[in-house]
């Protein structure tokens, strides 16, 4: 990455890379208000954040741009639920039954109907948080009971380390589960997307079919750490 260009030529440079029905959300957790001022300028509106107490100081720091979309892209402890459901419009990181009935609960008391994906992981990987695939498919029933939560999406973050081949992979299994849950007919439970896709890998996502990509450095030229 050139460091000299301008956020709107990296943006328009990762526009150009996928299709235009592939959401681009700008990690924007390293990034500082001027930069997300300057993201926002060249179009981008939706944003994704890891952390509560910062999204608060940003949300009130560009309060003058009401149509932004806050994503929350990091692990959701449950003491942080209700903040979050006021805060975020979409919650990628819906990592355990507990965790969807508890933002459910909340959403019904807040009369909130928050978008949320439910955070697959489809190989072993200390570093993260989610459901494999077969407990995911244990709980998906008591998931389709949820009523004010809107689960219509899978997330994923690939381990470190994997090939170009490895990834590839990963991601095509993805894609095949939302297609598997999908054929249950679930009635609260309808996944039109999948959340995979970073600034090193978003290509291969999209390629295996990401609907959504999660993009940080590659925008704002920061060093991303490892969300779990």
């Amino acid at each position: 990455m050139n460091d000299s260009n301008s956020i709107a030529q990296r943006l328009a440079t990762i526009r150009e890379e996928i299709p235009p029905t592939v959401k681009l959300v700008a990690i924007s957790k390293g990034a500082t208000i001027e930069q997300m001022r300057e993201a926002y300028a060249a179009g981008q509106r939706d944003f994704g954040e890891s952390r509560i107490q910062a999204t608060i100081e940003k949300q009130a720091a560009l309060a003058d741009l009401p149509d932004i979309c806050w994503h929350l892209i990091g692990q959701l402890q449950s003491n942080k639920v209700r903040k979050a459901v006021q805060m975020f419009d979409v919650i990628h990181s819906v990592d355990s039954l507990k965790l969807c009935q508890q933002i459910d609960r909340i959403a019904g008391e807040l009369g909130k109907s928050p978008q949320a994906f439910l955070q697959v992981k489809m190989l072993p990987d200390p570093q993260k948080s989610g459901w494999s695939e077969a407990e995911l498919l244990i709980d998906l029933p008591e998931i389709n009971k949820c009523e004010f939560v809107k689960i219509d999406g899978l997330m994923s973050i690939a381990p470190l380390g994997l090939s170009k081949q490895e990834l590839v992979c990963l991601f095509t299994s993805v894609r095949d589960l939302q297609n598997k849950v999908n054929k249950c007919n679930f009635l609260s439970i309808n996944l039109k997307h999948l959340s995979m896709g970073m600034s090193q890998d978003y290509q291969l996502a999209v390629a295996a079919g990401s609907s959504i990509i999660r993009v940080g450095s590659k925008i704002f030229a920061y060093q991303e750490k490892i969300i779990k």
